[in-house]
């Protein structure tokens, strides 16, 4: 395992680097592609989460059973959308993602305050906030909530993209051998 993510080599981080602009691009040329895709695996995501929720649920140190049972049920509900039928429902799962999260973030809100874990509360309010305006945004105007998404991704790909490349260049830089041009070395002396 690499101690340093920087020793793979100035080669693997430009290609990385190429790869997540190209990848901005196609994101910005076509959201409404990226945006089926999105909607597939937030629907994987959601899967996931729904699952975890029911399980978390029949724990036997599980407090609000109930809840945690909503929530799941609720992420299965998006997660089957997403995943049956992307192409048909990218715009509308937005809207449910979106209703997703503000119940998400309502429940986050809850739990920072009502927690007895020792998490800093201020990391989960900054979550349930965070899934409280990001469900606003998306429920707000779904159409154009879903291809926002693609493009700031594109965005942020583009950007993070540039920054592997520069970062490629530099540690190529770093890994040359500096050529070192000091005085003449003088010959020793030949015997007489």
């Amino acid at each position: 395992m690499e101690k340093d993510w920087l020793a793979v080599g100035w080669k693997h981080l430009v290609v990385r680097g190429v790869l997540g602009i190209i990848f901005g691009i196609l994101a910005m040329a076509w959201p409404i592609t990226t945006v089926i895709a999105l909607a597939f695996l937030c629907g994987c995501w959601a899967l996931v989460d729904g699952v975890s929720s029911i399980w978390q649920a029949f724990q036997p140190e599980a407090r609000s059973r109930v809840w945690l049972v909503v929530m799941g049920v609720l992420a299965l509900l998006a997660a089957f959308f997403a995943i049956a039928r992307p192409a048909v429902t990218a715009v509308a799962l937005t809207w449910i993602l979106g209703i997703w999260l503000i119940v998400r973030g309502v429940f986050e809100l809850v739990g920072a305050f009502a927690s007895t874990v020792t998490t800093p509360r201020w990391l989960l309010v900054l979550g349930g906030v965070f899934s409280l305006v990001l469900g606003f945004l998306f429920t707000a105007n779904p159409g154009a909530g879903a291809v926002a998404v693609a493009f700031w991704l594109g965005l942020v790909a583009i950007a993070w993209g540039a920054a592997f490349i520069a970062i490629g260049f530099t540690v190529r830089r770093q890994e040359s051998p500096s050529v070192h041009h000091g005085p003449a070395a003088t010959p020793p002396p030949s015997p007489a």
